[in-house]
């Protein structure tokens, strides 16, 4: 009969590779663990800057759609003005109210203050 110290050899031998092969699955996924927790980090701060720089950019546009607005309204009042000074009319208007011109016949007529 074997004596029990050639079993316990046997059996470390035995157990030797079965015990390198969990350790090296033990590694592969730590290792696996620690790229993906780098990974997500970098994602998680990609993200949150892109995030931030998107909220800038979207509160600069938002201010210059507003300038263009505020632009374009007095750029129609201009427009609007144009037009109205190619009509003679509006010309005598504005001559008799700002500077006191009238058509020859004409009498102004003035409040008077009580």
């Amino acid at each position: 009969m074997k004596s029990s110290s050639e079993r316990n050899v046997r059996n470390n031998k035995q157990a030797g590779p079965q015990k390198s092969k969990v350790t090296g699955a033990r590694r592969r996924i730590m290792l696996w663990l620690a790229f993906m927790v780098c990974f997500t980090g970098w994602a998680g701060y990609t993200f949150y800057n892109q995030s931030t720089q998107m909220a800038d950019k979207s509160a600069k546009l938002a201010e210059a759609k507003g300038s263009k607005a505020e632009t374009d309204q007095a750029l129609e009042e201009l427009k609007q003005e144009v037009n109205r000074l190619q009509d003679p009319e509006y010309i005598g208007q504005i001559a008799r109210k700002k500077y006191g011109m009238y058509l020859p016949g004409e009498t102004p007529i003035y409040p008077v203050d009580e």
